[in-house]
């Protein structure tokens, strides 16, 4: 296993995907900027139903956020899916947070509908479809379709490495190859991203041809994927 750094390419079909160890994607062909799961707002909703959670959390993810889009001037910025928790953690202070985002951000933000958005009416911010966006299709869960890479969130993926004492949940990269298992089809490949919010949980992923740890600001390759009828999907192995 090669040693990681806090940005990891991975091409994909000829296109590449810069994996960040902030938890999100950046697409440099596109320009675009790409994250799920922020889920802002999680903290308020615990506190109605009495449970004294800090409320420091979105603060942090949105700062994370900003950081990102200062850092690569992206053109769009998509959230795919989960941009807050439920309605009831939409308070007015995260209403005028949202409303000034694509300001803040310098660029478009998109987001594309998650099931935690159901029922929620965000101000200036349409929920939008799963669609494609170049040789991506973007969705909440997990959408393979052939001929496109499925760029997801919703699982919150993470891995576990090592045993008993030792045993690390670092969140995770996931790739999974199409072929014709489950109802992918036939290339119907998938990337998973993990929870961008500070406050989510998440989810051991076992099922995957491909997997890039998040640990102290880097991105480890742990099980890199192995190509697909030729080189069409490869991992850069660094030293």
């Amino acid at each position: 296993m090669s040693i990681g750094s806090g940005q990891h390419p991975w091409i994909w079909h000829g296109h590449r995907l810069d994996l960040l160890a902030e938890r999100a994607v950046w697409d440099p062909q596109q320009r675009t900027l790409l994250v799920a799961d922020l889920h802002l707002g999680k903290a308020e909703l615990f506190q109605a139903h009495g449970v004294a959670l800090p409320s420091d959390g979105d603060a942090a993810s949105l700062n994370a956020l900003l950081e990102l889009a200062h850092r690569f001037l992206p053109e769009q910025v998509v959230v795919l899916g989960d941009l807050i928790h439920g309605r009831v953690g939409i308070t007015a202070e995260l209403r005028q947070k949202l409303v000034a985002l694509p300001e803040l951000l310098g660029c478009p933000l998109r987001l594309i509908d998650g099931n935690h958005e159901r029922g929620s009416w965000l101000e200036g911010l349409r929920r939008e479809p799963s669609c494609a966006l170049g040789p991506l299709w973007l969705s909440h869960g997990p959408e393979p379709r052939p001929g496109y890479l499925n760029l997801c969130g919703h699982l919150h993926p993470v891995a576990v490495v090592g045993h008993g004492a030792d045993r690390l949940r670092l969140p995770c990269f996931a790739h999974r190859r199409g072929g014709d298992r489950g109802n992918q089809g036939p290339n119907g490949e998938q990337l998973v991203l993990p929870a961008f919010g500070s406050l989510t949980g998440g989810h051991p992923y076992s099922e995957a041809d491909g997997l890039w740890l998040v640990a102290e600001g880097n991105v480890v390759p742990w099980r890199t994927p192995r190509p697909n009828n030729g080189p069409a999907c490869q991992a850069d192995a660094r030293p």
